[in-house]
This record gives C-alpha cells, sequence and structure tokens, in this order.
C-alpha cells in the first residue's frame, strides 16, 4: 500500500454479540442450581426438553423470546449435566474399610513419581501415589482392591545437601530408590482415611484429594517398602512420566541448585524445593502467577511459538496448528493438571477463532472455553483456580481490552503510514495532533540524528511508553478486579501487585523463552545452550530479586477476613458494571473503573465486622488434630487466642498449623486482630502455628510463662518483639481484668525450676471468669501441677479444657472435685497414635458430671457462657 492510498482506521468499534459466552454462563448456573438443589434426574429432562423445543419454535420467528428460551434450556442441561456426571465419577472406596491405622501388607503400583523432600532435621519423606492390587491383612486373608493411595515414605537423610530428586537409583546422594511411574512394589504400612481440619474455612482437603482419585493415605519405612518384578500401566503415561523425568535432570543440569528449584517450578510446576518464605514472598507481591505453571506462563510460550513460526514465513494455518501442538506437549510434560489444560485450551480456542478472523470474539472464545471444561468436569467450577482464570480473562477481553482500543491502541494508528500527509486527515482529531506533534519531535530530532534514526526513535519510543501504559492500566485493572476472589479464597490484598508486576511480567517473557530454548539445546549442545541459560539466570535474578524485596515490605503483609455477602455483591456488581461501562461514555467508563477501585479498597481496608455474640464469655477449641488452641472472646469483644497447634515431635509437617487451620478459621469468623495471644509452653504441637498467628493478626500482647532453653519457643518470643508485639510474663496470683473478664494465673510460679528443655509442667495455667461463670485452662497441665492448683487455690469452672489432651498422667480427682465441671472439652487428634483421650480420663470426668467434647469427634466446639448458664455449638452438627 503506497502513502497516498493509505487507507483510514475504523473510526467506529463494532463489538459482535455474544451468545456462546452467555450460554456457558446459563450453563454454570445450572451446575451451581444442580450441585445445592437435587431434583430426580427426569424433572430436569422434561424441562430441558420443553424450553429446547419452545426456543427453537421462537427462534425460527426470530424472537428475543427464544434466545431467553435458549439460555433457559442451557441453565437445564447444566443442572442435569452435573446431577448425572456425578453420579456416574464415583471415587474407587474398596480400600477404606481397612483404613484403621493397622499395619497391613499392600502391593500396589505407582501411578503418579515420587517427590522427595526433606521432612525434618534427620528425616526424608518421598511422596507417591500408587494403586493398590492386594491387601493382606495381619491374619494372612488377600483382598483385591484398587484404589488409589497417596503413600509417604520416610526414612533417615543420609547428608545436608539437597539431593536430585529425579537422579537414577543407586546414586550416592539418594538415600532410596524414587519410585516411577508403572513400577510395582510391595510394603508394609499403615492406613487412614483423609480427614478435614472441621472448622469453619477449613480447607477441604479431602474433597481436593478425592478430585485426584485418592481414597486412602498411607505411611511406611524405607526399609518396609519393596520394588517387585513387572510393570503395570498405560505406555503413554510411562513415556510421559519419562520425559518430565528428563526434563527435571537437564534443568538440574543447566542451572545451579537455587535456580534449577525456580526453573522447575516456573517450567514443569515442580515444587517439591521451593523454600515456604519464598512461596510466601511471591503470594504477597501478588506475583504468585509467575511462580506456579499457570495460564501466563502457557500464554507467552504460545505467543513465541506462534510468532516465531510467522517470522519463518509459515501461514497462520499450519502457525496456528503448530502452537497448539506445542500448547499440548507442554501441557503433558508439565503433570500440573487442570490450570494448564485450562490455559492450552482457552489458547486453541483463541488462535481458532483468530484463524477464522474474528480476533475480537474473545467472549466468545472464553465461553466456547469454559463450556468445553465444564462439561469435562462440572465441578471444577468451584475451584478457585477454574474461577480465577477465567475472572482474569473476562477482566481483560471485558473491560481491558475495550478500553485500550479507545485509548492507547487509536494512538498507535498514529504511527501508521509515517511517510503519508493525508493520512492524519482519517484521524480522530486528538489522535491526528498527537501524530502531528511526534512528526514535529521528529523532525527538530533529525537535525542531530538524521531522518531515518530519528524516524526510528521517536516511533521506537512511543510504542515503548503506549506499551508500558498498556502494562500499568492491565496490571491494575486486574489487581482491582481480582481484589474479591484474593480475599475470599487467600485473605490477602496484594496492595504491592502493580509494581511487583510491571517488574516481573517483563522479565517472566524474558524468562520463559530463554529457558525453554537453553532446555532444547541442551539435550544437542550444552554448550549452545549456554547462552540462554545465562539470559534466562538474568531475568530470574531480577525476579527473585525484586519480589523479594517487595515482598517483605509491611505494606505487601496485608492480611483480610472473609468479606460479608453485603461486601461480595458490592465488589461482584462493580465488575459487571465496569465490563458494562466499558464500551459506553467516558463518563461510565470513569465510573466503572472507579466502582472496582473502591470495592478493591474496602475489601483491603475496610474489614467484615466479626461474628461475635454480645454479652457472653465465648470460648472455641479449634480443631488443629493432635495440638491445643482456642479462642477466647470476652462479653464486650476482646479477643485472646491460647496457643496455635503445630505438628507433634521434632518431625515437622507440611502443613504451617497457624497459616494453614487457625488463621483461616479466625478469618471465616471476620476476625482480623487480636487483643493478646498466650503460649502455655514450648511444645511444638502448641507453638508451632503462632508465628504465622503474630504476623496475620498483629496482636498487642504475647503472654508467656517459663520459658526454658528452646529454639522454637525462642524463635516466636523475637519474632513477636521484632512485629512490635509486647511480651508479658505471666506468674502464679497475678490477676489483671481483660476486657469484661478477669483473668487469675493459676501456674507457674517465679520460682518453678527452669529445665533444660520445655515440659508439659511448665504449662501457663489460666482462670478465665465472668459474673458466675468460669473457664480453666490447662495447657498440657499434669498430676503434679493439678494437685498444685488444686491444693492451693480451690479453682471452680464452669468449663475445663481438659489438660494434656485427655493423657491419663493428667484430669486428677483432686482438680475435678474442686473444679466441678459442667461441661469438658478435649483438644486430640482423630485416631492419634497416643490412644488419646484414655479410658480412665473419660471416667473420671464422667464421675465429675461433666459433659464430655472432643475435637476428634465434633471438630470445632464453641461454648457460650452467659454468666448463668453454658450452649454449646458443635461445627460437625453444622
Amino acid at each position: 500500500m503506497t502513502a497516498s492510498t493509505a487507507s483510514p482506521p475504523a473510526s467506529r468499534l463494532q463489538f459482535p454479540r455474544e451468545p456462546v459466552f452467555w450460554a456457558a454462563i446459563a450453563f454454570a448456573l445450572g451446575i451451581v442450581v444442580g450441585v445445592y438443589e437435587f431434583r430426580p434426574a427426569l424433572w430436569w429432562i422434561v424441562a430441558a426438553v420443553a424450553f429446547v423445543s419452545a426456543a427453537a419454535y421462537f427462534a425460527s420467528r426470530r424472537s428475543r423470546l427464544g434466545h431467553l428460551l435458549a439460555l433457559a434450556a442451557f441453565f437445564l442441561i447444566g443442572a442435569l449435566y452435573v446431577q448425572v456426571r456425578g453420579a456416574a465419577t464415583r471415587l474407587d472406596t474398596s480400600i477404606q474399610p481397612y483404613a484403621n491405622r493397622e499395619e497391613l501388607q499392600i502391593t500396589a503400583h505407582v501411578v503418579r513419581d515420587g517427590r522427595l523432600q526433606p521432612a525434618g532435621r534427620e528425616e526424608f519423606r518421598q511422596s507417591a501415589d500408587v494403586e493398590a492390587e492386594q491387601i493382606t491383612t495381619d491374619t494372612g486373608e488377600n483382598f483385591p482392591v484398587h484404589s488409589r493411595i497417596r503413600l509417604s515414605i520416610y526414612g533417615p537423610q543420609q547428608n545436608d545437601e539437597i539431593f536430585d530428586e529425579y537422579s537414577e537409583a543407586g546414586a550416592t546422594d539418594v538415600p532410596m530408590h524414587v519410585f516411577q511411574y508403572g513400577e510395582r512394589l510391595h510394603f508394609w504400612g499403615k492406613l487412614k482415611l483423609p480427614r478435614n481440619f472441621r472448622n469453619p474455612g477449613a480447607f477441604d482437603y479431602q474433597g481436593n484429594l478425592a478430585d485426584h482419585g485418592i481414597a486412602a493415605l498411607a505411611s511406611a519405612k524405607s526399609t518396609d517398602v519393596q520394588l517387585i518384578a513387572g510393570f503395570s500401566g498405560n505406555r503413554f503415561d510411562f513415556w510421559r512420566s519419562r520425559l518430565h523425568r528428563s526434563v527435571v535432570h537437564k534443568v538440574n543440569e543447566l542451572w545451579p541448585a537455587r535456580q534449577a528449584a525456580l526453573i522447575d517450578a516456573m517450567m514443569i510446576g515442580e515444587e517439591a524445593f521451593i523454600d515456604r518464605d519464598t512461596r510466601i514472598d511471591f503470594q504477597r507481591s501478588g506475583t504468585y502467577h509467575v511462580l506456579v505453571v499457570s495460564g501466563m506462563n502457557v500464554t507467552i510460550l504460545a505467543f513465541v511459538v506462534f510468532w516465531s513460526l510467522r517470522w519463518l514465513r509459515l501461514g497462520d494455518l499450519p502457525a496456528t496448528l503448530l502452537t497448539v501442538l506445542f500448547c499440548v506437549a507442554y501441557a503433558l510434560i508439565t503433570e500440573v493438571g487442570a490450570p494448564v489444560w485450562r490455559a492450552t485450551l482457552m489458547c486453541a480456542v483463541y488462535l481458532g477463532t483468530r484463524l477464522l478472523y474474528r480476533d475480537r470474539a474473545m467472549l466468545n472464545a472464553l465461553g466456547a472455553a469454559a463450556l468445553g471444561l465444564l462439561v469435562f468436569d462440572p465441578r471444577q467450577l468451584f475451584t478457585a483456580s477454574f474461577q480465577m482464570t477465567f475472572v482474569c480473562v473476562l477482566i481483560v477481553s471485558a473491560i481491558g481490552i475495550p478500553i485500550l482500543q479507545r485509548t492507547s491502541r487509536r494512538y498507535r494508528l498514529a504511527l501508521a503510514n509515517w511517510g503519508s500527509p493525508d493520512y492524519a486527515a482519517y484521524l480522530p482529531p486528538r489522535v491526528a495532533q498527537f501524530r502531528l506533534d511526534l512528526q514535529m519531535i521528529s523532525a527538530r530530532v533529525a537535525q542531530f540524528l538524521g531522518e531515518p534514526w530519528s524516524r526510528r526513535l521517536i516511533q521506537t519510543a512511543t510504542r515503548f511508553c503506549l506499551r508500558a501504559w498498556e502494562l500499568l492500566f492491565i496490571s491494575a485493572l486486574m489487581q482491582m478486579g481480582l481484589a474479591l476472589p484474593m480475599a475470599y479464597y487467600f485473605h490477602r490484598a496484594t496492595t504491592i501487585g502493580v509494581p511487583a508486576n510491571i517488574l516481573v511480567v517483563p522479565l517472566t517473557q524474558l524468562m520463559m523463552p530463554a529457558a525453554v530454548a537453553a532446555l532444547l539445546l541442551g539435550y544437542f549442545s550444552p554448550l549452545l545452550a549456554r547462552v540462554p541459560a545465562l539470559l534466562s539466570s538474568f531475568a530470574l535474578e531480577g525476579i527473585v530479586g525484586g519480589v523479594h524485596g517487595l515482598g517483605r515490605l509491611r505494606l505487601a503483609d496485608l492480611r483480610v477476613p472473609m468479606p460479608s455477602v453485603a461486601m461480595i455483591v458490592i465488589a461482584a456488581g462493580s465488575l459487571i458494571l465496569a465490563m458494562w461501562a466499558a464500551r459506553k461514555q467516558r463518563a461510565l467508563v470513569a465510573c466503572g473503573i472507579g466502582g472496582i477501585l473502591a470495592a478493591s479498597l474496602a475489601l483491603a481496608f475496610f474489614p467484615a465486622t466479626p461474628q461475635l455474640r454480645p454479652g457472653v464469655l465465648e470460648l472455641t477449641s479449634i480443631d488443629v488434630g493432635e495440638g491445643d488452641s482456642e479462642l477466647l472472646i470476652t462479653p464486650d469483644g476482646h479477643t485472646l487466642l491460647v496457643d496455635a497447634g503445630g505438628p507433634v515431635g521434632p518431625g515437622g509437617s507440611q502443613l504451617d498449623f497457624g497459616e494453614d487451620v487457625v488463621s483461616p478459621y479466625l478469618w471465616a469468623r471476620g476476625i482480623s486482630h487480636l487483643d493478646a495471644v498466650a503460649i502455655t509452653h514450648g511444645h511444638s504441637d502448641h507453638i508451632g502455628g503462632m508465628i504465622a498467628v503474630l504476623k496475620n493478626f498483629r496482636p498487642q500482647e504475647l503472654w508467656v510463662g517459663v520459658i526454658p532453653p528452646s529454639f522454637a519457643l525462642e524463635n516466636v518470643i523475637a519474632t513477636a518483639r521484632a512485629l512490635g508485639v509486647k511480651v508479658v510474663r505471666r506468674w502464679e496470683n497475678d490477676e489483671f481484668e481483660f476486657g469484661a473478664t478477669h483473668v487469675t494465673v493459676l501456674f507457674p510460679p517465679r520460682e518453678w525450676p527452669v529445665g533444660s528443655k520445655p515440659e508439659n509442667n511448665d504449662s501457663l495455667v489460666l482462670r478465665v471468669s465472668y459474673l458466675q461463670s468460669s473457664v480453666l485452662l490447662e495447657g498440657d497441665a499434669e498430676k503434679q501441677v493439678e494437685r498444685r492448683i488444686a491444693s492451693l487455690h480451690h479453682p471452680t469452672a464452669s468449663l475445663l479444657k481438659v489438660g494434656h489432651h485427655g493423657s491419663a498422667n493428667a484430669t486428677t480427682p483432686e482438680l475435678t472435685a474442686s473444679a466441678r465441671p459442667q461441661v469438658a472439652i478435649i483438644s486430640v487428634g482423630s485416631g492419634n497414635s497416643f490412644h488419646l483421650p484414655r479410658i480412665e480420663t473419660l471416667t473420671r470426668l464422667a464421675d465429675a458430671g461433666a459433659r464430655v467434647y472432643r475435637t476428634d469427634l465434633d471438630g470445632a466446639v464453641t461454648f457460650y457462657l452467659d454468666g448463668h448458664s453454658i450452649t454449646t455449638s458443635v461445627a460437625a452438627l453444622q
């Protein structure tokens, strides 16, 4: 096209209708109703047939009613489909009757490669998914079963170096065989059923495992696991698994260990050696989507592959097909599952619509991808990953792109046909003036650089500024639009997400293609692979440095409780308003953007009102398994958390009990701040979660009693002081007011001897009273302490928090005779190896006339003391 014949740009944007998008919305709403409002399948079928018939009739007459009836038909089909699909895909639970924590002999084969990771200071752990073939009981009986098990294998760590989790069997730095897909094994192990912590707001761990086909959990010592002859599985999955291992091995060859761990996570979803601090920094900075394989990773790689193929002068059709094939191969290698397949499908649909010259049909492409995924698995609609993926794309396609088309993308037109004197006449006035200004600047610069270099400089700088504006705008829009799901699912307000993403996203766009190029070259020439590997290392260091720097700012660590229903409705409504307004007049666009900005700020800085019952003393025993954690709320709303749960013993746990168990319960109650926290003693099952609680809820005071030598206890106290929390030592006979209650410290005395390590009898024992009601909190106090308390203080208690999880060395007759509790609560883990609570303890409580509640049977239990009587709320019954 010559300059004189330059065609004018489109001055008005025409947007196609989005029938597929609205069909997907109707189908999704039907799934929601089908899950929560069960009706016989015949009802849905009859209704769907009637609406389809009516829709066809009215559509033939070109009536709008036909479109509405068609959407109603999609709604009914969604409700029918989720119920039929749910009945057809049931988890194989044939192994669950044997999950009684007794040792069994199990023959199985591996369906997911083992992953090695440290489990403690002197222990490592391998996790593998296996499918049982046969179980042998202790009586010698054999039973064929075909349920899947998540097997944890434990063994002593032989050295302190980080070992290659995919090294070949027999390597010196791997202390046991790493099990691979298809291998058969025989082991002695204990089976148990997956169990959720039964607290409001708790993560559905059981449902998550069921989604992966896991019906039971097993643990075994490495010495009790034997590799046996044979292969079981299919060859396709075998080669896929082998390719995955090969890629991980190549990553560890090309990059140093620390960088290799990050490349593994970002490129193929291997997160075994990403430490928790790094993970939290990415979450705080709003860049966690970079650390894990997400839609952004797939989009970047698809973009690079497609335009590289077009640069090699391949046509649209072969370039599209090869790009889709590349995305599918990438999804197979990653083993991440639904998120990467979802992104692959969306890329395929988008490239397909682009091929059909429907570049602007983004909402229809999004609807088609959603329908495909929901047909494949309708229940993924309820996962945070699915919802956030589609909200992200919806924000970009329904708000971002329409606004950019009316702003920066119009100004890009000013750079086209630079030498044409007539082209400006076809542009909107402001764009034409912008073009003339740029040409004047270019003419002045040409006096120093010459016309060609001047033109290139001005055009390049302008394109850079416009693209920087687009990145800034889309990043800000995404942070505002995702404020609701971030608050609802992750209880975070990503206050520094915009600057973090402006830094990280361009570096990721550089790192991902360079890392892929290094991997591909590494299979042919490690020497040639060094150049792209160094380039990706440079980008990676920039990403990590920026994330660590920004993620550790105090401003980044903003945690928020569960939004109220009203706030959820307002935030969702503001997002819908912004989508509607994006194609309207500028004033309406500004109102739409202002609405989602206001909603995001309200979610971050105006938390929901805590769910409290005024005028009563409340004690909730939170379900933390085998540990202890109690929330006490005074009649006037003051909050005290006593202990924060944690793992039993020094072996550690994959869970941070403060972050993953206690905090979600408090956030579900709308609590964003605690007035005080107390540590009864330094055992891990009481203080393991306290650091996360201190960081998330910033209490004013930390109460402690005896402080024996303990790295964990000292770390908690040091963290509290670093956060500005006042550390208060509490001793026997201290009395003080806490809100509308009176607190008496019954133990320990100042002269109590400090041992060489934390002991149960270090426990801080508190009595909290309100009018005629009182609560006695014992920690893990045993007989010696209880008898001292009973003889010196003669405490009474309406509610007794039973000492040491109901073990036989606590709850003495002397204490129960003095306290005369009406109700007792025992915090204890389900099916624990200590066989707690002991029968003699339960007998003593029954003899004292106390009604007994247990967190292993009842989940979280809440007691309300009004000064005269006690009422109870049990989580397991709600």
